[in-house]
C-alpha cells in the first residue's frame, strides 16, 4: 500500500505537474462568471507563468540538487572488497517491452560503471536489484533487461545475483539483505544516481548494511549552469524535489538512520 500511495503522492507533488495544475487551474477559473474567482485564476496563472520564466532562466533546480549529489563524495577504493550491489533504475521495463529491445534512461552509468568495478574486483560477489517500479507493471522485470544487456556485451552474468521482486530502494535494502543473508558481512559497495546516494545508504544502514556509496549518473557541474532551458531546469528540479520528498517520508516512516544520511 505504501509503495501505491507514494507513487500517487509524487505524482501530484511532482514540480512540473504542480506547475501545469497552476496554468490550467488559473485558465479555468479566469473563464468563470464570478469576479472573485477570476481574480483568483488571474493570480494562479501569473504564479505559474512567473514558475516557468524562473525555472527557465535561473539554475533552481541544480542548487537544490548539488547538496545531494555532493553529500558521499567518490570513494577511496580499497584493494579488495567482499561485494558490489548495483541498484535498479537505469532501464525502462515498459518500454523495452514493447519495442522488443532493450532500452536505457539517463541512469545508465550505473550499469557501465558496475562493469568496470566487477572487472576490477574479479572475487568479488555482485548483485543486481531491481523489479518494477511501476504500479501497473508487465511480467518484464529490471532484472531480465540488465541480465540481456550485460548478456549482450559479453558480462558473465553467472557472476551475478539477481533480486527481482523489489519496487523501490527500501525493497532493494530488505529483499536483498535477505537474499544474500550473512555474506554481507565486510565491505560492499553500493552503485546509484549521486541525488539518489543518500536515501540509499540511509535505508540500507538502517537494514543493518554498512555498504560503502559509490556515487554516479550527476545531473549538476562542479560550477552552476545557467540558462535558458526550460527542460533542463525542470529534469533537475523534478530530480532533487523527489529525493528531499523521498528523505523526508522515509525518516517519517523509520526507514533511514537520519533525516540526511551522510558518510560515516
Amino acid at each position: 500500500m505504501s509503495f501505491v500511495l507514494s507513487k500517487l503522492g509524487w505524482a501530484l507533488v511532482k514540480p512540473g505537474n504542480v506547475l501545469a495544475m497552476l496554468l490550467v487551474s488559473g485558465q479555468l477559473l479566469q473563464v468563470s462568471g464570478r469576479s472573485g474567482l477570476r481574480r483568483a485564476g488571474w493570480w494562479l496563472t501569473t504564479a505559474g507563468i512567473l514558475a516557468v520564466v524562473l525555472i527557465t532562466l535561473l539554475p533552481i533546480g541544480q542548487v537544490i540538487l548539488r547538496p545531494l549529489e555532493e553529500r558521499f563524495p567518490q570513494p577511496d577504493l580499497p584493494d579488495t572488497v567482499d561485494g558490489i550491489i548495483l541498484l535498479g533504475g537505469s532501464v525502462h521495463t515498459e518500454m523495452t517491452a514493447d519495442r522488443g529491445q532493450p532500452v536505457l534512461n539517463g541512469a545508465a552509468e550505473r550499469i557501465t560503471e558496475f562493469v568496470k568495478l566487477a572487472r576490477r574486483y574479479p572475487d568479488a560477489r555482485l548483485v543486481f536489484t531491481g523489479g518494477s517500479g511501476f504500479v501497473f507493471s508487465g511480467d518484464l522485470r529490471e532484472t531480465d533487461v540488465v541480465a540481456e544487456v550485460l548478456d549482450g556485451l559479453g558480462f558473465d552474468i553467472s557472476r551475478i545475483l539477481f533480486e527481482r521482486e523489489s519496487r523501490n530502494t527500501y525493497e532493494n535494502a530488505v529483499f536483498t539483505r535477505a537474499l544474500v543473508g550473512a555474506a554481507s558481512g565486510g565491505t560492499w559497495l553500493i552503485i546509484t544516481s549521486a541525488a539518489h546516494m543518500p536515501r540509499s545508504v540511509g535505508i540500507f544502514h538502517k537494514a543493518g548494511w554498512p555498504v560503502v556509496a559509490y556515487p554516479v549518473d550527476y545531473r549538476s557541474a562542479g560550477e552552476l549552469m545557467w540558462g535558458p532551458d526550460l527542460l533542463a531546469g525542470l529534469d533537475a528540479l523534478n530530480e532533487a524535489m523527489r529525493e528531499w520528498i523521498g528523505l523526508v517520508a522515509y525518516r517519517i516512516m523509520g526507514r533511514t538512520d537520519s533525516l540526511f544520511p551522510g558518510p560515516a
